[in-house]
């Protein structure tokens, strides 16, 4: 028997050595104080290649094995990068009606994003990670940092924006936050999942450079930076191999270039041969179809390809044991970093808490678009008849959307939220448009007749001091959803006639909306006001109703650029084989310049540019300095300005860092973000910034060499609140 030992636990585990005639056990201590390497190698040794095999591979909807024998645990991932999904039946996707699993709703990670603020990324990857953990969850299945390419998308809600850098900034401190509850960030989807549309099957050809410069370093920075204990791969192919095991991206890039060591999951349905998931990155495959159980009836989970196809393969000798010990190792290294971690925290769940971090989230992630005749704040008490129109203002945003559908506890409409402020007597509402019930996989339109709902609206319209217009998309399918891109940039359900027949009634309309993508506004010019809201999370109306009140000065920035129209899109602009492909190949012949990288370099003018964000207060910017006007290539460049709140309320600017190589002997885009910080101050106050930036990071990914190249020559460096609004240059020369 085991005893306890001072200042330590031991684990009393029995190590059975089959043979023909006997089975002899021999006492094992696995010491908890340990070195989880030497823990790994400890349980692997005592493993059977049964037991191995056991662990590749899923044995229900959203778990793997471990091994019981051994005391080692299974592996629980949990959606999503916004909640904590509902429990599921063990082999159904429909929920198994518990009655304590209704999460906080946190908001979209395109909100994050428009933070432009890494300490609140940590404190969202904190807050989720202590749900997930109260779950005893052993994954959490995100954040996802795939690059907003087209604004169809449907998956781009839960995404980062269109700048690599961006992306880069605000995962780490999200997969460092989650992590710290001995919980697994998974960062998703690896890689080129940049849309819905065929998206099991799509051939994604994208140069080197492109995918090194563009693509890849979120992904980097979460795995090198972050220290991310998994990776998911993602459905589409990438030169004629699944990404759920593409030698290229997970052998050679991820676990031998970048060193990673931690484990790859496949996306749900993502692996197609066994050949292919045994040799080329795989170590744990989920939701390959079944209809069966773990071991009886059709497709059951042993007939996955990394399940008896794999042990048959390694007991034939077709598959090295080497090969079999790797993917083993991850998974044993991933549940010593988690459920068997002597240090793993407990975790809360719907704590005040969570509900004050996805509030403060959800105001600073709230842009400001349009504000003529300072149209916004609206103080309470100002107006007696507010007239709020529009489904997205009393219409759940934590359902639909696929996998990050959410059960909540609660969730605050804007509606609620500001009749809360202004109270039930001052607020009038109507629907004005409907679409259908969320429906996973298929569109539904509503069987409320539109003609009556906007001749309703217009009538509370007349009557009112001031319309809030809140629409814009939501989570059904064809809109911001898995499983289904968008099929137009306009806003659906008739909304733009709508609101064209609103401001022929009252003038005094302001726009809010509430979407993960960019929409076409062809009463741009018309509406004195716009606000774009993202999806909220459970605090979404009392967010929305601090920022219309003033109570909070919006400091949001947007993370992609809207354009006028779909064709001034890089990716739309060269046609169907650039997106959405011809249904089997696609090209992005954008390459490098994505998103404001494009409209910046073909001087095409967008909407909204990347990072641009009103406030309710004014600033102005001094000249920015330099430290020294010539840099080494491995130096560091470092910048400063006096930034001034010239307003009278508080308020948070984001200075925005670009550089630019004039005569570059490559093609670059005309700026690129490399550095950004949010800074808050008081009505009044003047402060010096300081911005350091990695001269390194100037460099482009040189093809035939496979590397990174720093120039020497005149680079122009551009200080600015949006890729469109310089306040300053300077000029320095790398030696």
């Amino acid at each position: 028997m085991s005893t306890l030992k001072t200042g330590f636990v031991s684990f009393f585990i029995t190590a059975m050595t089959l043979s023909a005639s006997a089975q002899k056990t021999t006492p094992i201590y696995l010491d908890v104080t340990q070195p989880i390497e030497e823990r790994v190698e400890n349980a692997l040794s005592l493993m059977t290649t049964e037991e191995k095999v056991a662990l590749c591979h899923a044995q229900s909807k959203f778990s793997s094995k471990g091994a019981a024998r051994l005391g080692i645990p299974e592996v629980w991932t949990s959606d999503g990068p916004h909640g904590i999904r509902e429990e599921v039946y063990w082999d159904e996707w429909s929920g198994a009606q518990w009655t304590n699993d209704s999460c906080t709703a946190f908001p979209a990670l395109t909100c994050l994003a428009a933070t432009f603020n890494p300490e609140l990324s940590l404190l969202y990857g904190k807050s989720i990670g202590e749900e997930a953990r109260y779950r005893n969850k052993t994954m959490l299945l995100g954040p996802g940092v795939n690059i907003y390419r087209t604004p169809l998308n449907g998956r781009n809600f839960e995404y980062m924006g269109e700048d690599p850098y961006l992306a880069s900034c605000m995962v780490v401190p999200y997969v460092q936050g989650v992590q710290a509850n001995g919980v697994a960030a998974c960062v998703k989807h690896f890689a080129l999942n940049n849309q819905e549309k065929w998206r099991g099957h799509i051939n994604v050809n994208v140069s080197d450079r492109a995918l090194y410069e563009i693509y890849l370093p979120a992904f980097k920075a979460a795995v090198q930076e972050g220290q991310a204990w998994s990776i998911m791969g993602s459905y589409n192919q990438f030169r004629g191999e699944h990404c759920c095991h593409n030698d290229l991206l997970l052998n050679k890039i991820l676990k031998k270039d970048w060193e990673f060591d931690g484990l790859v999951i496949s996306d749900w349905g993502g692996v197609h041969n066994t050949d292919q998931a045994v040799n080329n990155g795989l170590d744990i495959e989920m939701g390959t179809y079944t209809n069966g159980l773990t071991t009886s009836g059709h497709f059951p989970y042993s007939d996955y390809y990394l399940a008896d196809p794999f042990l048959k393969g390694i007991k034939d000798g077709k598959y090295e044991m080497a090969v079999l010990d790797d993917k083993a190792r991850r998974i044993l290294r991933l549940i010593f970093r988690t459920t068997m971690s002597a240090n793993r925290p407990f975790g809360r769940f719907v704590s005040p808490e969570h509900s004050e971090a996805a509030r403060k989230i959800a105001c600073e992630g709230i842009v400001l678009l349009k504000n003529n005749e300072e149209f916004f704040p609206i103080p309470v008490g100002k107006y007696k008849k507010i007239a709020v129109i529009g489904e997205n203002a009393s219409r759940s945003m934590v359902i639909g959307g696929g996998s990050s559908s959410l059960k909540v506890a609660y969730e605050v409409s804007p509606l609620q939220g500001l009749k809360d402020k202004y109270g039930d007597k001052h607020i009038t509402y109507s629907l004005g448009y409907a679409s259908g019930p969320s429906l996973y996989g298929r569109e539904e339109p509503s069987k409320l007749d539109a003609d009556s709902l906007m001749a309703a609206a217009i009538e509370v319209a007349k009557d009112a001091d001031i319309v809030l217009y809140i629409g814009g998309l939501n989570k059904n399918h064809f809109q911001d959803c898995e499983g289904g891109d968008r099929k137009f940039l306009d806003l659906p359900f008739g909304q733009d006639k709508l609101i064209d027949e609103l401001l022929k009634v009252n003038k005094n309309t302001a726009v809010v909306l509430l979407s993960g993508n960019a929409v076409a506004m062809p009463w741009v010019d018309k509406v004195p006001a716009i606000m774009q809201g993202w999806y909220l999370g459970a605090e979404a109306g009392n967010a929305l109703a601090d920022v219309i009140s003033g109570d909070v000065n919006p400091s949001g920035k947007l993370p992609f650029s809207f354009p006028k129209k779909l064709e001034d899109n890089g990716a739309h602009f060269f046609g169907e084989l650039s997106y959405p492909g011809d249904s089997i190949d696609q090209y992005y012949k954008e390459d490098i310049l994505v998103g404001y990288r494009w409209f910046d370099t073909k001087k095409i003018e967008p909407l909204f540019p990347f990072g641009y964000g009103l406030s309710y207060t004014s600033f102005t910017w001094s000249e920015p300095e330099v430290d020294r006007n010539e840099v080494k290539a491995d130096g560091t460049l470092k910048v400063w300005f006096t930034l001034t709140n010239t307003g009278k309320i508080d308020g948070a600017e984001t200075a925005q860092f670009y550089v630019s190589k004039p005569k570059s002997e490559v093609a670059r885009a005309a700026k690129e973000l490399k550095a950004f910080k949010k800074v808050f101050l008081k009505a009044g106050e003047s402060r010096l910034v300081t911005l350091e930036v990695p001269v390194s990071s100037f460099a482009y990914y040189n093809e035939s060499k496979s590397s990174w190249i720093v120039e020497p020559g005149n680079y122009t460096f551009l200080l600015g609140n949006s890729s469109r609004d310089i306040k300053g240059k300077l000029t320095v020369n790398v030696e």
